[in-house]
């Protein structure tokens, strides 16, 4: 027999009953029932019910180490008893007499239990995160995890991809996010960087002439953490493709998601193709942000000029300043009480913004401060226009007219939720199209890009040369689920007179592209075909088919919100001899 195993502690079933066996694994549960013992013995695979009495020489030992002891066990299977089969449980219907135990490893006083799925506190889980990932829960999203990444990878390649790996260590890009920065040690005085995404090397790439590539690609930012962004490092499922349009990638990459968000929906749908596409203003308009998740039927709508001249002079006056007001639906709250209208409008001014304005609804009669102010007519005419029914309500967000639009998106989601709307069991796809190419950065009173300035503007050099810029649209595009965004895209922009141009615009000139982009300028020098593509985010597609809230619950190893790995200890001071090896200095930061 092998020295530690015959079967896992998922195999065993009523077939086996007779059998001499062993396994090995960890305590997971033990219940003393007054001279018989119960252990849950765990492995990776599943659980086995072992069962020691006054006849086996195993009882003691059993009875005297702690739970998550690593032990292996000689013993016997045996039916279970009749009322006591646990069909919950792959080997429910058998258990293991111990004959004969061996400690493996004895575990000391725990930091946090294994068995059961009590909440913890972040700063143990993280610490402790090996223990962390003996829970169930967070086990199987790991295993989830690598069952997407295989069948990605599977559904790409038989896409016509192929795979590269590109390098880690790179130049530093003046463009995205901030670097995290490598010193090199026969370089002094210069730095690597880690790479942000693999985009200049993606499209080296299709310059090159391969065609069709793809990566399970590693990128790093020095970015804040966030529910849905890990700090530090995260995976996106990264490709790129030549001689292709827009509608090129999204058929190609519609069936590879939809395919993998099939395999492992369970019980939930997946939305039908193709995906929706909506413009980028249309859905700032109707979603208030551009990341919609469309299982909340609630759309919000600019009702402006319904106040122009209006008895209600607040909205009157913001909309004659050129600012606007929106609306957002309330569906079937005639029997709400004015609580729950007060409670919206505090939560605004809690996130930050001036109020909430509502007006209520019940077979027909409109109430509140509003309605009453903007009259009958006025009110009936809103609710013509927003498709109201007799006890709907509507919540109005008014200022400028990002600010509004933002709160509208907000409070769309918050009603959403309040009121039961958004079905759980479903997963709605969208890609967002048309994104602007520049937008006017008020701070620097400059235009700038507003996405990827390395995406083809629509209407190319023209368009360049011909329209105002705040007007000029680009080959861009985001893929969204449930409102979270997957990835960002773009055909690329291939053609250096209008890459020149575009940079013009936003106030670089030839020269510094030359020098910041040298990599990609110098290849484009030499044929560069259409190209295009995107990144969609391993992380955040497990997250969303693991039903979690936070990111950190289906990767490996997280760091907390402040890039700090608790386990290892990163990130840590490291010795003089180092420092002087890469001709570094530290200089401490100022206490001001």
């Amino acid at each position: 027999m092998h020295a530690y195993r015959s079967h896992t502690c998922a195999q065993l079933r009523a077939a086996d009953v007779g059998a001499a066996v062993r396994l090995s694994g960890w305590v997971h549960r033990k219940r003393d029932h007054g001279g018989v013992l119960f252990v849950d013995l765990r492995d990776h695979y599943g659980i086995t019910q072992i069962v020691a009495d006054a006849d086996s020489a195993a009882l003691p030992i059993l009875e005297s180490v702690r739970v998550e002891s690593v032990v292996t066990i000689d013993g016997v299977v045996k039916a279970r008893a009749e009322g006591t089969v646990n069909p919950g449980l792959a080997t429910g219907e058998i258990e293991v007499f111990a004959r004969e135990v061996s400690v493996q490893s004895a575990a000391q006083e725990l930091p946090l239990p294994v068995a059961g799925e009590a909440d913890y506190p972040e700063d143990i889980r993280l610490r402790y995160r090996f223990l962390d990932l003996r829970r169930e829960r967070i086990h199987a999203n790991i295993m989830l995890r690598s069952s997407v990444i295989a069948s990605i990878r599977k559904r790409m390649i038989d896409s016509g991809f192929t795979e590269f790996q590109t390098p880690i260590l790179t130049a530093s890009s003046p463009e995205g996010a901030r670097d995290y920065l490598v010193p090199s040690r026969v370089h002094p005085g210069k730095f690597y960087a880690l790479p942000q995404a693999p985009q200049m090397f993606k499209q080296l790439l299709m310059v090159a002439g391969f065609d069709r590539y793809f990566q399970i690609a590693p990128c790093f930012r020095d970015e804040d953490g966030r529910a849905d962004r890990s700090p530090g490092e995260f995976y996106q499922l990264d490709f790129e493709m030549s001689f292709v349009t827009q509608e090129d990638v999204f058929a190609t990459l519609e069936p590879v998601l939809h395919g993998v968000f099939e395999e492992f929906a369970g019980d939930r749908q997946v939305s039908a193709l193709p995906f929706r596409r909506i413009p980028y203003r249309e859905s700032m308009l109707r979603y208030g942000n551009d990341k919609p998740d469309l299982r909340n039927p609630i759309l919000i709508s600019d009702v402006s000029e319904h106040f122009v001249g209006s008895g209600f002079g607040r909205f009157a006056s913001i909309v004659e300043s050129g600012d606007v007001v929106r609306a957002i639906p309330a569906p079937g709250t005639a029997e709400k009480s004015r609580k729950f209208f007060d409670d919206m409008n505090a939560w605004a001014q809690s996130e930050g913004f001036a109020g909430l304005g509502y007006a209520t609804r019940k077979g027909g009669e409109f109430g509140g401060p509003i309605a009453k102010n903007h009259g009958e007519e006025g009110m009936a005419r809103i609710a013509e226009a927003l498709g109201l029914g007799p006890d709907d309500g509507v919540f109005f967000a008014a200022g400028k007219e990002a600010q509004a639009a933002r709160l509208a998106g907000l409070a769309r989601t918050r009603v959403g939720e309040q009121l039961g709307l958004i079905d759980p069991k479903r997963f709605e796809f969208c890609w967002i199209v048309d994104f602007p190419m520049f937008e006017y950065d008020e701070d620097n009173k400059k235009i700038d890009f507003s996405h990827n300035p390395f995406s083809m503007p629509q209407g190319e050099l023209e368009a360049l040369e011909t329209k105002d810029p705040l007007d000029i649209l680009a080959y861009q595009y985001d893929i969204v689920c449930n409102g979270v965004e997957l990835s960002s895209g773009a055909i690329r922009n291939h053609k250096l007179d209008v890459m020149y141009k575009a940079f013009e615009i936003a106030g670089y000139t030839r020269e510094e592209v030359d020098a910041n982009f040298s990599g990609m300028i110098n290849a484009f020098k030499y044929g560069a075909p259409p190209h295009g593509g995107s990144a969609p985010g391993i992380d955040r597609i497990v997250m969303l088919l693991a039903d979690e809230p936070n990111i950190r619950e289906v990767v490996l190893f997280p760091m907390n919100q402040k890039a700090e790995d608790l386990m290892m200890g990163a990130p840590s001071a490291v010795t003089a001899k180092q420092l002087r090896e890469l001709n570094i200095r530290i200089v401490e930061p100022s206490k001001h």
